[in-house]
């Protein structure tokens, strides 16, 4: 048998393969990485960096509009939506020299802009080429999923792919799905000037906590946001002004007709595994995702899988993870887990939602025992000299105290939740939060003041009457 051409081939050029790439040339392995049409991935061009960059754009245009709250006078006139994405698109520019081939190059990878497919098991198609490497690694992200509604493919509708490539201000957006997606976006164009509907068959955020997500519901009704939950979406209609979309509940008693000049499809993601020749690569595909091993191998043991494409987490934060599983697998043989337990994440709304293990909900639906403590932003005093007093922090934890999970409702709260991811990653118990100083005043006190409540809630009235006898203390309460 001919010797493979390369250690390591990786498919795919978003956050996981670049990852992925460069750490395996960093650590002397002969590298390519192939991707069909530019290297950054939806990370850069459709997810987190233009999303984050028009956050920041619609909470200025919000701080601008609630200046009288802070005893100042400001006024914001009509605001060009194009202008925002221009700076967009500045942003990304700024940031993709980091992602370009010629960067990869300098490492050591070799980079070819092309399709590829697998033609054999261990050999794959690339161009006019035929590759073989020690090792491939599936890394070709995920797109939006376009539901099946009659009338959907008469209009000319937008995803997180085209959203900020638009020419014109969107006058009116209905926004297809609750979930973090849909809700940032119609957070943001509703403070920049458009008038926002979201329609749902679920709640927002419905993998949350109610009470957690009921704060954003709030929101988003004093943002003018008009919601839609719980309904199925019929047909879609195009109108001379936009589009219609028609929505009705499940025994389609009531038809409900929303208007808007633009609609966002925000219904979730799909892997991208069309086109790879998995079959001919002895790749198993069961619903439409790939089969992984705790590895991250699929079922051909050289090929391996991260990002998006690999699942269940759709996060940056969670390819890069994968990333360095699949180079100490693939490169050194060892066989490392990847990490699916203990995986935070963050809902960049206003307030953000974020949240680290287990919800109140799953544990009630595990049958756990646990405990519930909530603490409100009105009780930290760094909330309340910034205004910023909306939401509140849960924590879940054993009946003796270990930490379970936490979500946090509020400002900074993809900040604030690290500090209880590091605390479950040790299976601390919530009093080692209660014995950390934390810097006064900050919105981090409220992770030592909401532990603090179980600490209260265990001075229980025998145990107080016992240390007033043993030390002689005299008072009444």
């Amino acid at each position: 048998m001919s010797k493979a051409e390369y250690d390591l081939c990786v498919i795919g050029g978003g956050a996981a393969g670049l990852v992925t790439a460069a750490g395996a040339a960093i650590l002397g392995a002969k590298v390519l990485l192939v991707e069909k049409h530019r290297l950054g991935g939806d990370c850069l061009y459709n997810g987190c960096i233009p999303s984050k960059s028009f956050i920041r754009a619609a909470d200025i245009a919000h701080s601008v509009q609630s200046a009288h709250r802070f005893g100042l006078s400001a006024h914001l006139n009509t605001v060009d939506q194009q202008a925002v994405m221009n700076r967009v698109a500045d942003v990304i520019k700024a940031i993709e020299p980091n992602d370009s081939p010629e960067r990869f190059q300098a490492m050591g990878v070799d980079v070819i802009l092309a399709e590829a497919q697998f033609i054999t098991k261990d050999r794959l198609a690339v161009g006019e080429r035929e590759i073989t490497a020690r090792k491939f690694v599936l890394a070709t992200g995920s797109r939006p999923f376009i539901p099946a509604i009659k009338g959907l493919d008469s209009v000319e509708y937008l995803t997180n792919e085209s959203i900020f490539s638009i020419k014109e201000n969107i006058s009116s957006l209905i926004v297809i799905g609750s979930g973090a997606i849909g809700c940032e976006m119609a957070q943001s164009f509703a403070r920049l000037g458009s008038k926002v509907s979201i329609i749902s068959n679920t709640d927002i955020l419905p993998i949350e906590d109610t009470d957690m997500s009921e704060v954003l519901k709030r929101q988003f009704d004093a943002d003018g946001i008009s919601l839609y939950l719980g309904l199925t979406v019929s047909k879609v209609e195009k109108t001379e002004g936009g589009v219609s979309v028609y929505i009705s509940d499940s025994q389609q008693q009531r038809v409900i007709k929303v208007d808007g000049s633009h609609i966002l499809i925000a219904a979730g993601r799909r892997a991208n595994l069309e086109g790879l020749g998995l079959d001919t690569a002895g790749v198993s595909v069961e619903n439409e995702r790939l089969i992984v091993d705790e590895r991250l191998r699929t079922s051909n043991k050289n090929i391996f899988a991260c990002g998006d494409v690999a699942g269940p987490y759709l996060f940056t934060h969670m390819a890069e993870h994968q990333a360095g599983i699949v180079l100490r697998n693939a490169l050194f043989y060892l066989p490392v887990k990847a990490q699916n337990t203990g995986i935070p994440w963050c809902t960049f709304t206003s307030p953000e939602l974020a949240r680290v293990g287990l919800s109140e909900r799953e544990a009630q639906q595990s049958g756990i025992q646990y405990r519930a403590y909530s603490l409100p932003f009105t009780e930290n005093d760094r909330a309340i000299t910034e205004g910023e007093i909306t939401g509140k922090v849960k924590i879940i934890t054993t009946p003796k105290g270990k930490l379970l999970g936490a979500c946090i409702v509020g400002p900074r709260a993809g900040e604030l939740i690290a500090e209880y991811v590091l605390a479950l990653s040790q299976g601390l118990n919530v009093t080692a939060l209660s014995n950390t100083i934390h810097i006064y005043p900050t919105l981090a006190q409220i992770n030592r003041q909401v532990a603090d409540q179980r600490m209260k809630e265990s001075l229980t009235p025998s145990k107080k009457r016992w240390i007033k006898r043993v030390f002689g203390l005299r008072g009444e309460q």
